[in-house]
């Protein structure tokens, strides 16, 4: 990557990646090779996220949804996050990644669950980037989740008081600042019950790219026109 200067760069990226499928069906492939060369898009963007400094990165790869998919291509994708962590990690190792799931990971077989947490153990004390990929994820769920924990420790006295601040030390980005920039891929105008409650400010970016061809220079492409946004979060701007 030749050097980049953007000013005003978002703290957290979030990313849907969609267009897997539609790329393979357009080159009469089946579904699974647009998952493969999608897995190479994860490295571009997430390396990239890297050299630029930008804290936080969140992927969402896999819905509560996606379960509902033909068993075989689960199978497939399953046998690919598996993978994709093993190929990863001495990247993550190196580069300071530290990896963070959000989403309900006992959903997954046991073999995968432990490759999951082994991988989020071994790269804990990394600080340069945190990468959270949603997996088994629903924003939904999420929200129901967090607000029955937060109503039985109202309920036992374990806090004070339900607020924002509160409210979100239960959700699974727990310590984890909102995102900045969301970036969709495929041109769908919707965000697929994905961080529904982290959203509420969010930038964002949809483009009509293909997943699988979303690689450093589209991506830049995207920080760029975030720099140009004036966020004012529901005020206005000073004359």
């Amino acid at each position: 990557m030749d050097k980049v200067e953007i000013k005003n760069l978002p703290v957290h990226v979030a990313i849907i990646m969609d267009g897997n499928g539609r790329w393979a069906r357009q080159r009469n492939l089946p579904r699974v090779e647009g998952h493969l060369v999608g897995m190479e898009s994860v490295r571009d963007i997430v390396t990239t996220t890297r050299k630029l400094h930008i804290p936080y990165l969140t992927l969402y790869a896999f819905s509560k949804e996606n379960w509902k998919r033909p068993k075989e291509e689960v199978k497939r994708l399953l046998e690919l996050l598996e993978i994709y962590l093993e190929r990863e990690l001495p990247l993550m190792m190196e580069k300071g990644i530290r990896l963070n799931i959000l989403g309900d990971i006992k959903d997954f077989p046991k073999k995968v669950q432990k490759r999951l947490q082994e991988t989020m153990d071994k790269t804990k004390k990394n600080r340069e980037l945190w990468l959270n990929i949603a997996l088994s994820y629903s924003a939904r769920k999420e929200i129901l989740r967090a607000t029955a924990a937060i109503a039985e420790d109202y309920k036992r006295g374990v806090i004070k008081r339900i607020n924002e601040r509160a409210f979100k030390k239960y959700l699974w980005t727990k310590g984890i600042p909102d995102p900045d920039l969301l970036i969709r891929t495929s041109g769908e105008m919707r965000i697929s019950n994905f961080l529904l409650w982290q959203l509420a400010y969010t930038e964002l970016y949809i483009t009509d790219t293909l997943w699988p061809d979303f690689r450093e220079e589209a991506y830049i492409e995207a920080l760029k026109e975030y720099s140009r946004r004036d966020r004012r979060f529901g005020s206005i701007k000073e004359a």
